[in-house]
């Protein structure tokens, strides 16, 4: 690492440790030609390959500015755009690739909107999915619905886990025959 007092290659580690929950590496360096200490950040690279070809690192906040456009009057805080991209940034690099598609990054947003806010969400699917009429809207609006309604079921549903007044009944029974 060349230092950045009198630009001299040969540095020393001091000291590492992980930075930015274990997404960096903060370094402490001592110049072995001029004697100053300096720090230095390692982190991995997340590259994104735009439709056109070009490749650009991963940047969050590129995520909150084109959420924040669909999330504009609706009541979604700055902690939660944050938030979100982090969700997406962190779903992105689960896939192990260093390089990604522009139209990964587009699907990993989908799925943390439509938790923070299903209008934010339409908007921004229908620009992403490239709606083209009413029907689409539609279309997606009931997918939604129909998806809620699921997971209303599905709270409301028992839990197999737990057990049931009849199995705790059934259990009463058999100790009292034991006995």
């Amino acid at each position: 690492m060349r230092c950045p007092y009198c630009r001299e290659d040969d540095s020393r580690v001091l000291d590492s440790r992980t930075a930015d929950e274990g997404a960096a590496i903060r370094r402490r360096r001592e110049c072995q030609s001029c004697g100053r200490r300096f720090t230095t950040a390692e982190t991995a690279v997340l590259s994104v390959t735009k439709r056109s070809g070009v490749s650009e690192p991963f940047s969050r906040a590129k995520v909150i500015n084109g959420v924040r456009k669909a999330c504009q009057g609706r009541p979604v805080s700055d902690d939660d755009l944050a938030l979100l991209a982090q969700r997406v940034e962190d779903a992105v690099r689960a896939t192990g690739a260093a390089e990604v598609p522009a139209g990964e990054v587009g699907v990993a947003i989908l799925g943390p909107l439509r938790d923070l806010d299903e209008v934010a969400y339409l908007r921004f699917a229908s620009v992403y999915r490239s709606f083209d009429s009413l029907e689409d809207f539609e279309a997606e609006i009931a997918l939604l619905r129909t998806e809620a309604s699921l997971a209303a079921t599905d709270s409301t549903s028992p839990d197999p886990d737990s057990t049931s007044d009849f199995a705790t009944a059934k259990d009463s029974a058999s100790a009292d025959v034991d006995a």
